[in-house]
């Protein structure tokens, strides 16, 4: 005869008993939303690339912010279209460009509103890559005090954090340093600290018209079949002074969260990119999945691997169907 003393099932007969012992929840205060910042006063474009996301002049930009902050989303990150592109991306570190306008603008209007603002240079180059270049060569370290000016510009704007995405060595201690020497102690660093050379951003970099003028970003972002040396790289980041440390993409790294959550007690943020969440809409809007349940499965199995923040496109949707619970 069967022993069934134990049987799983009792605590899934009702949705309160599921409710009850359930190991992983998904909440609001977890999202961060993005926002992508553009030149001009009342432009609200949508991006073809990110279904229901849009180019937002800053303005429009304090109306999204609004939103988010109103529907219980705690932060938002800013990433930007300039005015003007050259060769070191000196655009980035301007104050008069949309990102450090946008930045002071959402401040302004949401105090209350963590501001989170991307440093890196690809939107900002004429090349679209991260860094200087030299005969086709992406320098480390010369890139390194324009990461810096970059930071720090956003920190005068009034980003509570900033977040580099470059994935130059040793650009975290070098911001650190910045930030402290201008007084800005209190501004933190999400650090993209496993960042994968991922097919999953094609949809951003056109959202950001980012696309490399020539090769690709393998030379310093990192082979996606390597997983102890994500450890390396996050080891590293917290040693110069990462206060968060984010994996990216999400979906096909939960592995890697899961270890770097093992691993390492600190803050822990995902990516859920915009090749995730344009799959996504693209088969819901073709009939084939259910949109609401599956983008909360997808999230939830993040918060499970052990991510506490989460950045998505998916934010606002979320917000709204977690307060239909």
């Amino acid at each position: 005869m069967l022993d069934l003393t134990y049987r799983p099932r009792r605590l899934r007969t009702t949705p309160a008993m599921r409710a009850l012992v359930r190991e992983t929840t998904l909440q609001t205060e977890d999202l961060v939303y993005p926002l992508f910042i553009v030149p001009g006063e009342g432009v609200r474009e949508p991006i073809e690339s990110l279904p229901g996301q849009y180019h937002l002049s800053v303005d429009e930009a304090v109306k999204t912010a609004k939103e988010a902050y109103e529907l219980g989303i705690p932060g938002v990150e800013i990433f930007g279209l300039p005015t003007y592109k050259d060769e070191q991306g000196s655009s980035a570190w301007d104050m008069n460009q949309p990102v450090q306008q946008a930045i002071k603008a959402i401040r302004e209007a949401v105090p209350n509103l963590i501001v989170i603002s991307d440093v890196c240079l690809c939107q900002y180059t004429s090349t679209g890559h991260c860094g200087c270049v030299e005969d086709h060569e992406v320098l480390n370290d010369e890139t390194l005090p324009l990461l810096a000016k970059v930071a720090v510009s956003h920190a005068k704007a009034g980003a509570h954090m900033v977040a580099p995405s470059d994935m130059m060595d040793g650009r975290v201690a070098v911001i650190r340093e910045a930030l402290d020497e201008e007084g800005f102690t209190n501004v933190s660093i999400m650090s993209y600290a496993a960042k994968y050379a991922s097919a999953y951003y094609g949809p951003f970099r056109d959202a950001v018209h980012s696309a490399p003028e020539f090769g690709d970003r393998k030379g310093y972002q990192m082979d996606e079949a390597n997983r102890l040396e994500a450890m390396r790289e996050i080891e590293l980041d917290i040693r110069e002074g990462a206060d968060i440390i984010m994996i990216k993409p999400a979906l096909s790294y939960l592995d890697i969260v899961r270890e770097a959550r093992d691993n390492f007690d600190y803050p822990l943020a995902v990516y859920n990119v915009s090749g995730e969440y344009a799959m996504v809409k693209t088969a819901a809007q073709a009939g084939l999945v259910d949109e609401k349940r599956i983008v909360l499965e997808t999230l939830l199995s993040m918060k499970r691997a052990g991510a506490k923040i989460i950045i998505t496109y998916h934010a606002l949707d979320v917000a709204r169907w977690l307060q239909e619970k």
